[in-house]
């Protein structure tokens, strides 16, 4: 059986599908797993084990319809036995559907975007089932023939040394001047604006790391994020990263360090799965629904009233405010 993933962003959420991948790869009726990602996000997939087959559109280029339109020819030409949509979305609903194959989809209760269950045949999840990860196993298993009656299990992401398009950066910790030397990622970035601490909690937490990991390392993954790191950086005697590193770059930064403090963000979730240390802290987002679970991973609540609310933007913002340095530095210390 052929089958092809449609999973176009973002960052974190590519992350969540790698059980859902793994399931697809040690399926015995699956010969092939091919992978559709937007052009902005393909970098993600080259920590994907290396026999995925990755495809790419540009539809934030120049000629979006015409991206499209080529990626779909191509991909008809493959004759999918089965397609798989774990976006949910629109644009990729049409895009699945557009290949020729049957497609199975998000359940339509979890569906931001009503009318994408047009395209796709959506998979019923069980009440059990609130994490993204086993909601995304349940559709690989649906489209592979096994929609059963139990609930499928969480399963934490996994990036497999040596299995990927992905070689260790062997010299970047010292070109950073970390080499040898014990470090804590702070990332700063939140990715929405509801997701960010405060400039003073992030002083704090680097003010008081543990002495066995003395230096704090701000990360950032663009321009606004990046003079956010170094404002941070010299208030504290830190260290901002002075570039933008790439994918082979920034797992050897996160294979190397103590632990990764951040969000609910795409590189905290990269992090978990390369098996370091996180402590992510959670407002707008829930826990129980996509954050790494295991005995290396620590969440600090903030639990608003009105929260969790799942949105960007907020004009009644108390969420950050609630998540004290305190707390996060105490998990630092007993790591």
């Amino acid at each position: 059986m052929k089958v092809l993933v449609v999973r176009l962003s973002a960052f974190g959420d590519i992350i969540h599908c790698l059980p859902a991948l793994d399931d697809l790869l040690t399926h015995p009726d699956v010969s092939e797993v091919h992978w559709l990602v937007d052009e902005r996000y393909a970098f993600v997939s080259e920590i994907f084990p290396a026999q995925v087959h990755i495809h790419r559109v540009a539809l934030k280029g120049d000629q979006p319809v015409r991206s499209a339109w080529q990626a779909i020819s191509r991909l008809r030409a493959l004759a999918f036995d089965v397609v798989i949509d774990l976006q949910g979305l629109i644009k990729s609903s049409v895009l699945a559907r557009a290949c020729g194959s049957p497609v199975y989809g998000i359940d339509r209760r979890q569906l931001r975007e009503k009318l994408s269950a047009l395209f796709t045949r959506p998979v019923p999840f069980h009440a059990q089932e609130k994490h993204v990860v086993q909601q995304y196993r349940h559709v690989a298993a649906a489209a592979c023939g096994n929609n059963g009656a139990e609930p499928l299990s969480y399963k934490q992401p996994h990036i497999k040394p040596g299995t990927t398009r992905c070689p260790p950066h062997t010299t970047l910790l010292s070109e950073l001047g970390l080499i040898q030397k014990e470090y804590v990622v702070l990332h700063s970035a939140g990715g929405w604006a509801t997701k960010q601490l405060p400039a003073e909690t992030w002083l704090a937490i680097a003010g008081n790391l543990p002495k066995q990991a003395p230096t704090a390392v701000f990360s950032w993954g663009n321009d606004a994020e990046r003079e956010q790191a170094q404002a941070l950086a010299t208030a504290c005697s830190g260290f901002a990263l002075p570039a933008r590193l790439n994918m082979s770059a920034l797992c050897t930064l996160l294979t190397g360090a103590r632990a990764v403090v951040g969000a609910d963000t795409g590189l905290l979730h990269l992090a978990a799965a390369l098996d370091t240390p996180t402590i992510t802290f959670w407002g707008p987002s829930a826990s129980w629904r996509s954050a790494p679970i295991g005995d290396k991973h620590w969440h600090i609540e903030s639990n608003p009233e009105c929260g969790p609310c799942f949105q960007r933007t907020c004009n009644h913002f108390i969420c950050m405010d609630r998540i004290q340095s305190d707390a996060i530095v105490k998990v630092l210390h007993e790591i």
